[in-house]
Formats: C-alpha cells, sequence, structure tokens
C-alpha cells in the first residue's frame, strides 16, 4: 500500500455502519481485498455512526480506540472500509501516528498488481493519477513557494502543490491519448468482427465468481484462473465453436465487479468495459454458493447500466454448483430468475466439475442461431429534405 509497506505487513481493518444495507460486519471482503494485496489482517474493528465526522471520519474517541488496538497488534497501517477525504485520512494519519488508507486506493493497488496488457496498465495508471490528484489538497508538507527564475521548475510565486497539481495534470493527459489510442483500436477490430458477422459474448460478474474458470472450461484456453478477488484484470477473447449451432462465436471474459468500485476505475476502464456493453449476450456469471448472491448481482447490475451495457441480453449462469449445501441444491438445473422486474433464464453449471456445462453450450448455440435468423434492423428513414 505505502513505500513503506512490505509483503504481510500488518494492518489494521476498520468499518462504520452507517445503516447501509450491504454493510460487511465481518469486514470479510475488506479482509480478501487485503491479502490480494499481499497484506495481513492482525485485527479489525467496526463501529456505527449516524454520519462521517468531518475531521476524523471516526470521531477522536474511536481514532484513540483505533492508535491502542494498532499498537496492542503490530499493525504498521490501517485500512478503512470507505472512502476517505484528503483531509480525513491526513488528521487520522497525524492522530494515530501510522500510514491511513482506504478501499479505493487498495483496489487501485491490487489492480496495479495485476494488470499484464498494455491497455490494463494505461487504465490502471490513469485512474491511480486521477485519484491522487485529490489527495493533493493539503497533503504534503513541502508547499512552500518556489523561487521563479532561471533553472527552477516552477514558475514565478508558484507552491509546490500548484506544481504537483500541473504535473499530474499533465500526466493524466497523455494517459488519456494514449488510453484513446488503444480504444480506438479495440473498435477497429470491433468493427473487423462486425462485418464479418460475429455473434459476441462476453462474461460478466462479481469479482471471484468464478468467470475465468467458466471461460477456460468452455474455450480450453489458459486464462488465469484463481479463487481470489480480481484474478483477472485484462479482457480476453476466444473463438467458441458451438457444434449444435455449427458455427463459432467470440467469447470475451472481462474484469470483476466490486462493491463500491471506485469511479475512476469504472471510467478508466471504460475501453475494456465496451467488450460487455457491445456484446450481442451477455453471461451474468453468479456465485451460487456465496450467500450474498443477490447483492453481488446488484452490484453488477448497477455497473453495467454505468457503461450503457443494461440494455443488453442477459443469460444468468449460477455457478460454483458443486460448492452449494445440499440443502440448498436446485431441484431443476434451468429456470427462471427476475432480474430489474424482468424474468432472465437462470442455468446452474459448477466451471470446475463441468455439470451443467453442455447444457449451458446448447443454450448459447440456440441463442448464435436465433441471432443469425432474426431479420438485420431497419435502416432509419432519410430526413425529408423539406423539413416535413
Amino acid at each position: 500500500m505505502t513505500a513503506q509497506a512490505t509483503p504481510s505487513a500488518p494492518v489494521l481493518l476498520v468499518g462504520v455502519d452507517f445503516g447501509l444495507p450491504h454493510f460487511d460486519t465481518e469486514l470479510e471482503e475488506l479482509g480478501l481485498l487485503a491479502e490480494t494485496a499481499g497484506l495481513k489482517p492482525v485485527a479489525r474493528l467496526t463501529c456505527k455512526r449516524r454520519a462521517p465526522d468531518a475531521a476524523l471520519f471516526v470521531g477522536s474517541g474511536k481514532a484513540d480506540e483505533l492508535k491502542a488496538l494498532a499498537a496492542q497488534h503490530g499493525a504498521q497501517e490501517i485500512l478503512f472500509d470507505q472512502a476517505l477525504s484528503p483531509g480525513q485520512q491526513r488528521n487520522l494519519e497525524r492522530h494515530i501516528g501510522l500510514p491511513v488508507n482506504d478501499r479505493t486506493l487498495l483496489i487501485l493497488e491490487i489492480f496495479a498488481q495485476r494488470a499484464r496488457s498494455h491497455e490494463g496498465k494505461l487504465q490502471v495508471e490513469l485512474a491511480r493519477l486521477q485519484y491522487l490528484q485529490t489527495r493533493l489538497v493539503r497533503r504534503w508538507s513541502h508547499l512552500e513557494r518556489q523561487r521563479g527564475g532561471i533553472g527552477t521548475r516552477g514558475g514565478p510565486g508558484e507552491t509546490q502543490i500548484e506544481l504537483d497539481r500541473r504535473m499530474i495534470g499533465d500526466a493524466i493527459k497523455r494517459t488519456k491519448e494514449r488510453l484513446e489510442k488503444v480504444k480506438r483500436q479495440r473498435g477497429t477490430q470491433r468493427k473487423q468482427r462486425e462485418r464479418r458477422e460475429v455473434y459476441n459474448i462476453s462474461l460478466v460478474g462479481y469479482t471471484n465468481a468464478g468467470k475465468s474458470t467458466l471461460f477456460n472450461a468452455l474455450v480450453k484456453a489458459r486464462a488465469y484462473a484463481a479463487d481470489q478477488l480480481f484474478a483477472t484484470l485484462d479482457t480476453t477473447t476466444r473463438q467458441l465453436w458451438l457444434a449444435e449451432a455449427g458455427r463459432a462465436v467470440s467469447l470475451s471474459d472481462t474484469v470483476g465487479f466490486i462493491r463500491d468500485l471506485p469511479h475512476g476505475l469504472v471510467d478508466a476502464f471504460q475501453a475494456t468495459l465496451q467488450e460487455a456493453a457491445d456484446a450481442d449476450l451477455l453471461l451474468h456469471v453468479v456465485d451460487a454458493s456465496n450467500p450474498n448472491f443477490i447483492e453481488q448481482m446488484d452490484q453488477v447490475e448497477h455497473v453495467l447500466a454505468e457503461i450503457g451495457a443494461d440494455t443488453v441480453p442477459q443469460l444468468l449462469v449460477f455457478n460454483k454448483l458443486d460448492l452449494i449445501e445440499p440443502e440448498r441444491q436446485p431441484t431443476s438445473l434451468r429456470g427462471l430468475f427476475e432480474v430489474d422486474g424482468e424474468m432472465v433464464t437462470r442455468l446452474f453449471v459448477s466451471a470446475a466439475s463441468g455439470q451443467g456445462l453442455d447444457a449451458l453450450r446448447a443454450e448459447l448455440a440456440q441463442r448464435a442461431l436465433d441471432a443469425a435468423q432474426a431479420p438485420p434492423p431497419a435502416e432509419p428513414e432519410p430526413p425529408d429534405p423539406r423539413g416535413l
């Protein structure tokens, strides 16, 4: 997390319950995120508040408790499950005497560690720069005015914070330009697929729902898959042969979603997530063994709406059938499930054992055939030159 942090650095996890329905009382997800980033949770603390304290987020009394708890367990860093303002972060660090970071920076750190492709690295860098830009406000101790003149970096009377802000602004501009170039290249690739009339399917879902394992099982690829959060960050696309349809379709594995995904990441990952918005079908993969799967589905639908993919047809794939307790096993592997007021086809599968995959392939083949037989969309009528 911080420059001083080392692998398995001990951290104290903090969550504040403001009465929201999705509050994680055990801080389980934050703990998994911390472990994914190479940190070691040594203690956890939760509390309730009506609203965040303007200065210290948790109030001075709870901040004192955090300081004592960190000293007791030897924590080297404090991690909050919510986003902190720059002022709150600075005040907490001064009060506790330890680095304090939030869920947003933790997710950015994981993305920075996991990104492999050129595009993924650019997207993470943009999100990191945008986050850092908000931390400049009164965050540094070197805010004295720069001396103007030949050989100095800043202009006459330019403060260090103004210089930092300008340098980060320039870096953001350069990164956006490079990302725009990548986005154009992706657009060209999509147009080529459209000209070949390829049926495009994208896997979406909450992180660790098993998307990459399902992707590998369907296309026999070797995309990285692991039982951890954000195992896959870069979009991978392969051809999937569907014998029942007598044709191949394009299958893409995308980055997983998560609760409170930083808006900077949603914006920065538009190029990657565009694969979902431009798909003909979304395979919404759900971890059916997770008791909070409905909340996770809601989070995915929220992000899909943000990127303009909420109108793309969906097929629900309830994965990890092999991990569902016997008393919760479905009576049928195929059925309907309500999503945003609409009934959507749901299939139960186990990507790990292969159960239900034949039915899934058959469903995909039928969808591809139906799309091929559907009449092309009507061309819009040209405007009347008379303006009528």
